[in-house]
């Protein structure tokens, strides 16, 4: 299952010391780590990037939920450090590109005050007990949640709605005087233009998921035939 994880630390030495026990499981097979950061509360609440992986053409997709969720945890400053790092991709910050609920970012905040730290990564685990249990061993509080699918469909209440206004609109300035068609053309048009951002951001996170999902995949594949590799060439060592 596709996870985002923060555990939260008292020291920086402790925060870094959890980015390495989570690289580790990762290249036992344990879990996937497709993306990864360190971050820091700073004294005047803003959260600071102190390392990260090295984005590439995953990170960079596969960044846009970690970086968006860092930038949830630090306001402003914090997509402006994502942004910086090519965790967030050009992507605004909001739940929708964060994939987690508001609940988890605020549970995740009450413990993330500032001079504190935390490993906030996005993984594939199959089971929990292996972070916990390093990550505990390190002092660290450890938060996850399963990502939510990306929508297919924006909001259709909404846009039903202001499809509503807009034919009640055309049907008033097909009536009505010249001097009040121009402002009835102009609500018109903002209706038309916000029916139209929601659609294209629709379609953007359609294909971002899409994306997403491709790179995972071979990401996945390639961890597997190092593994397969790995087994082999303890089988020859244990053979000789």
């Amino acid at each position: 299952m596709d996870r985002m994880l923060v555990v939260v630390f008292d020291m920086e030495k402790k925060a870094y010391e959890g980015q390495k026990a989570l690289l580790q499981l990762d290249s036992e097979g344990s879990i996937v780590a497709y993306a990864y950061a360190v971050v820091a509360k700073d004294a005047d609440g803003t959260v600071t990037v102190k390392q990260s992986d090295d984005p590439g053409p995953l990170g960079s997709l596969v960044g846009t939920s970690l970086g968006s969720l860092i930038g949830l945890l630090g306001g402003p400053v914090g997509l402006a450090i994502g942004a910086s790092v090519g965790l967030v991709a050009g992507s605004t910050v909001d739940l929708s590109n964060a994939r987690v609920g508001g609940d988890f970012v605020d549970d995740v905040s009450k413990q993330l005050r500032p001079n504190r730290f935390a490993v906030v990564a996005e993984i594939q685990e199959d089971w929990t007990t292996p972070v916990d249990t390093r990550m505990e061993a390190l002092g660290g509080i450890v938060f996850r949640r399963a990502l939510s699918e990306v929508e297919d469909m924006v909001d259709d209440e909404d846009t039903a709605a202001m499809q509503a206004d807009i034919a009640q609109l055309k049907a008033e300035h097909a009536q009505a005087r010249a001097d009040r068609k121009a402002k009835l053309q102009e609500k018109i048009n903002q209706l038309d233009s916000r029916i139209q951002a929601r659609l294209d951001k629709a379609k953007e996170q359609r294909q971002a998921a899409q994306q997403r999902a491709k790179a995972k995949v071979e990401l996945l594949k390639t961890k597997a035939a190092a593994l397969k590799v790995k087994a082999a060439q303890a089988g020859d060592v244990v053979t000789d």
